[in-house]
Order: C-alpha cells, then sequence, then structure tokens
C-alpha cells in the first residue's frame, strides 16, 4: 500500500493567512487535495501539521485523514517528512509513500492513479512526474528510501535523496501544469485561483 503524506506544517509566512484553508472552486486546498488523492485510488492519507496545529486540526478534523503534529516545524519541510516516515515505518503494509505539498492545489487524480500503477508494475525507488521538463508533486518514494529519508541533513531536505537515486528514478511525463503550480504568495493566488 502507499499511503499519501500532505505537508502543511509551515508557517505561511508569505501568505499570511493558512494555505490549506484557502478557498479554491467551494473547497478548501487541503479538501480539494484530499478529494484528488481519494478519487485517485489512495486508501490512506496522512497530513502534518506544525504551526497552529490545533487551530488547523479543528478545521480539518471532518477529513478522513489521520493528523500527525511535528513541534519541531520550524526545522523545514524535511523534519515533516520525517514525522511521516517514522510513522508510517510502523506499518509493515506500508510499501512506500506519495508526497504532496499543501500549496499545490491542482492534483490530478489521473495522475495519482497512473504513478500508483506505474509504482506497482515498475518498482522504481523514486516517481514524479513531469511537465515541459520540470519536476514537481506528488512524489513516491519506496519504502527502500525511508532510512535515507530519516538520515538525510534538514538543511539539504529530501533532493539530497532523490538526487542519490536518479538511476533508480522514473519520470512521467504530464500535461498537468498543476504539478508546479506552488501557490504561496497572495499574488498567485489571484493569478491562479478562480474568484480569489
Amino acid at each position: 500500500m502507499i499511503v499519501a503524506v500532505v505537508l502543511s506544517a509551515g508557517e505561511s509566512s508569505r501568505m499570511g493567512r493558512p494555505k490549506a484553508l484557502l478557498p479554491i472552486e467551494g473547497q478548501t486546498f487541503i479538501e480539494r487535495i484530499v478529494d484528488a488523492l481519494k478519487a485517485g485510488g489512495i486508501e490512506r492519507i496522512v497530513v502534518v501539521l506544525g504551526f497552529h496545529a490545533d487551530v488547523l486540526r479543528a478545521q480539518i478534523d471532518h477529513l478522513p485523514v489521520e493528523i500527525l503534529v511535528n513541534p519541531d516545524y520550524r526545522l523545514g519541510q524535511l523534519s515533516s517528512l520525517q514525522v511521516a516516515v517514522r510513522h508510517l515505518m510502523l506499518d509493515a503494509n506500508c510499501e512506500g509513500m506519495m508526497v504532496h505539498l499543501v500549496d499545490h492545489p491542482y492534483i490530478d487524480p489521473k495522475l495519482v492513479s497512473l504513478m500508483l500503477e506505474r509504482f506497482k508494475t515498475l518498482k522504481s525507488a523514486i516517481v514524479v512526474p513531469r511537465y515541459q521538463g520540470k519536476r514537481g508533486h506528488p512524489v513516491i518514494f519506496s519504502r527502500a528510501l525511508f532510512d535515507e529519508l530519516l538520515s538525510a541533513p534538514l538543511d539539504q531536505g529530501a533532493k539530497i535523496v532523490v538526487h542519490a537515486h536518479r538511476q533508480d528514478t522514473l519520470e512521467i511525463e504530464t500535461e498537468d501544469v498543476g504539478i508546479t503550480l506552488d501557490i504561496d504568495t497572495p499574488k498567485l493566488y489571484r493569478q491562479h485561483v478562480k474568484g480569489a
């Protein structure tokens, strides 16, 4: 089983309010992401919170997700990913994780489904989508990389693990620009979200 991990622990300082709760087409970012992951075939979703975790938890409690809290969220994105990895290592049925960022609301269920299928058949260590030469999210990491992710330097993030496994990375070409749309400022929000 591939478990989805949605990282939503940051301070959203550039946005000025929690990105997870931003409205988009009648939903919030986090609701849209969870729906897309479910529609794409993900059965289990873990959301990692950090800054104002209690406030966010109250707002997303209705969603079919497990909530983890990273008390050290100020140490960066990898520290939140490591919280999820430690949690998932306890589950022998977890073959890997599909990592997604809460400020990437445009996630296509068809792409999620295709990534899961390719991971199952080809057993690559990493599966990542690519749009016009640029890699994006979500990214699948095989369980075989969990130890490396836990020992990676926090200041370098998961990229160091990705670079170490170039030969065993499957890139999936897509026409879905959403994989690269990182909406983390009010300007980008107004630019990319209708009615914002």
